[in-house]
């Protein structure tokens, strides 16, 4: 398909899914007449999550202040090693208003449709990279991930999505949310595109030639993670499991307490990162984040930093782990996506907030950094689920191996 094709394909089928808030075609189109076929990603379309600089567009971040901003006078730097590889930028897309959610229910730019259901939501914060994908918009998008913000929507949309090592990726040019926790990464129809992208951005050893897991020690986790997912959910990480020969079971420990420490550092440096804004026009945030930003911005120093400290005995408490095996597969979600406005839902007969509760399985997994590819493992009701695939720090190879094993079978 021709760039001019995938821009005519959006703008046709976009407005029932909502997933982009820009289109970039002159751009597209330039690039495309100067490609080099011989590159890896050559032809490639993506777009990426609007926290992205992209030359002449403004950095929304998925909110009305930012409109306010100038357009960016450069590139993210990921943005560019992708084009570098011959990928070709069309768009950027929706997100929850300042990356502060997982529904992309954005009171700006309006909601973004899951494809597979268009009354439900796709996820987020990064719901407009995977519907984008899911929809057949793109193949591939960039997104961030804080608490979850890739691998939600990821397994709520049924796409690939991968949440490196923390530090692995270039922040330079993607808006903040929380420095402490922050990642960039990609999202992808397939997973061969999901590796060649993460390629095209890292310096390390390439994943996409990546094949068999044999020699790898994998375990499915039990405890915090099923407790906290449906048992549906449950049912379908563990026949992926069994398909790979995998029966061994562990369990993370102290996992709630690293969501809990993630919950307070998330709160205070988002809080303290808009506290201007929050103080000088509160009436053009989100109505859905302005309470969390407010108490965010209200959490005590003494607080935060036993938060950090607890972050760092619960990295203590997980690196044996990986003493004993080399991955770990858990859901990535506790349930499949709910409705577009709905408030609650049930995880084993409790009811819970919808919004934040879709976090529960990825939060403790982004509060010490480790490397995740997100991986589709079926559907629930027609909505798809996904499979979190962990590693130890900096071994993303250990999780496109077993990600290739997955696909597979």
């Amino acid at each position: 398909m021709s760039i001019a094709d995938a821009i005519a394909a959006i703008r046709a089928r976009d407005p029932a899914i909502n997933a982009f808030t820009s289109i970039t075609a002159d751009r597209a189109l330039a690039r495309e007449r100067a490609l080099d076929p011989a590159l890896p990603l050559a032809g490639v379309p993506f777009a990426v999550k609007n926290l992205f600089d992209v030359e002449g567009v403004p950095t929304l971040a998925g909110s009305k202040i930012n409109r306010e901003l100038p357009p960016a006078r450069a590139d993210a730097p990921v943005i560019r090693r992708l084009e570098q590889a011959g990928a070709i930028l069309v768009g950027t897309l929706n997100m929850d208003e300042y990356a502060y959610g997982f529904s992309t229910e954005n009171a700006h730019y309006g909601p973004t449709r899951n494809p597979s259901n268009p009354q439900h939501v796709a996820g987020g914060s990064s719901g407009g990279s995977a519907a984008a994908v899911a929809a057949g918009l793109v193949p591939l998008a960039l997104g961030t991930d804080t608490n979850g913000s890739i691998r939600v929507p990821a397994s709520f949309c049924g796409v690939w999505g991968l949440k490196p090592t923390f530090g692995r990726l270039d922040r330079t040019g993607v808006f903040p949310f929380v420095n402490s926790l922050d990642h960039v990464g990609p999202l992808a129809a397939t997973l061969d595109l999901l590796a060649g992208a993460y390629d095209a951005m890292h310096d390390g050893e390439p994943v996409r030639t990546l094949r068999g897991i044999d020699g790898l020690r994998i375990a499915r986790a039990v405890g915090y993670f099923e407790e906290n997912a449906e048992p549906e959910v449950c049912a379908l990480v563990s026949a992926a499991a069994e398909k790979l020969g995998v029966r061994r079971t562990i369990e993370i420990p102290e996992a709630a307490r690293g969501r809990g420490a993630a919950f307070v550092i998330t709160a205070s440096e988002g809080g303290q990162l808009h506290l201007p804004n929050l103080r000088k026009r509160p009436q053009d945030f989100d109505p859905m984040i302005i309470d969390r930003l407010v108490a965010g911005a209200l959490v005590p120093a003494a607080w935060y930093l036993q938060a950090q400290r607890v972050r760092r005995w619960f990295y203590r408490k997980v690196m044996p782990l990986f003493e004993q095996v080399d991955v770990v597969l858990a859901p990535a979600t506790p349930r499949p996506a709910q409705r577009i406005g709905q408030e609650m839902f049930s995880i084993r007969g409790r009811e819970m907030p919808a919004r934040p509760s879709a976090g529960l399985l990825t939060q403790p997994i982004s509060c010490i950094g480790l490397p995740v590819v997100c991986a589709p493992v079926g559907k629930i009701d027609g909505l798809p689920v996904g499979m979190q695939i962990i590693a130890a720090p900096w071994r993303e190879d250990h999780c496109f191996r077993v990600a290739r094993a997955i696909e597979s079978s």
